[in-house]
């Protein structure tokens, strides 16, 4: 029987259709632009990406300390904590011989626990790295979604990971179905779900109690 997820994924991509996330050239590019996203808008990340220019390469990250690294990525804000923190992201990542490939071919689970681990890496930007970087079928949760889920009726759990984990045994996807739906919830959150919301046309309208707080 079809889940109530699954009328939200599809009453969105009706409405969006194709998001084609995650604005990157490269797996390592969305990596990084995954650290600097926090606690800012995507706009900022693209100027540091720019700033960073030929210098977005891991190798040659990990020749840079991060004082000299912090600089480069002022655009995105607390750019000394995030320069610690892509330090640390390099440090792992290394162990790898900085190849996408050998983490792609690594359980997805053994994988999200050692990013966890890493400095500055939390359970959303794991996840993210996991779906939009290695390819692997997980559902991120963001304040967006958790902002949607409310209104519309749900009492998700507190927990990252148990509203993550809720979702997945009901909304079982692919890698593709993954990325959609995270990306629809967020362009949903900007243009109608707003903090002040925006009700009139919303494509979840008919499904939604309106739960505004």
């Amino acid at each position: 029987m079809q889940h109530e997820y699954t009328g939200i994924y599809q009453r969105l991509f009706a409405h969006y259709g194709p998001q084609g996330w995650w604005p990157a050239e490269t797996p390592f590019e969305m990596m990084i632009g995954a650290i600097l996203v926090q606690n800012t808008n995507w706009r900022n990340v693209e100027k540091a990406l720019v700033t960073l220019g030929a210098k977005l390469d891991p190798e040659t990250i990990d020749k840079m300390s991060a004082e000299e690294l912090a600089p480069l990525i002022k655009s995105s804000g607390f750019f000394n904590l995030k320069a610690r923190r892509i330090k640390a992201f390099i440090d792992w990542f290394k162990q790898y011989q900085f190849s996408i490939n050998q983490l792609k071919k690594k359980d997805k689970e053994a994988l999200r626990a050692e990013l966890i681990k890493v400095y500055g890496i939390g359970r959303e930007t794991a996840d993210c790295i996991l779906l939009y970087a290695l390819e692997k079928p997980v559902f991120v949760v963001d304040a967006y979604t958790r902002r949607i889920f409310y209104r519309i009726g749900y009492d998700m759990p507190v927990s990252y990971d148990r509203f993550k984990e809720i979702v997945e045994q009901h909304f079982p996807g692919e890698v593709m179905i993954y990325n959609e739906f995270h990306a629809l919830l967020v362009a949903h959150a900007k243009q109608f779900c707003r903090v002040k919301p925006v009700c009139t046309n919303c494509p979840l309208l008919e499904i939604c109690q309106q739960r505004v707080e």
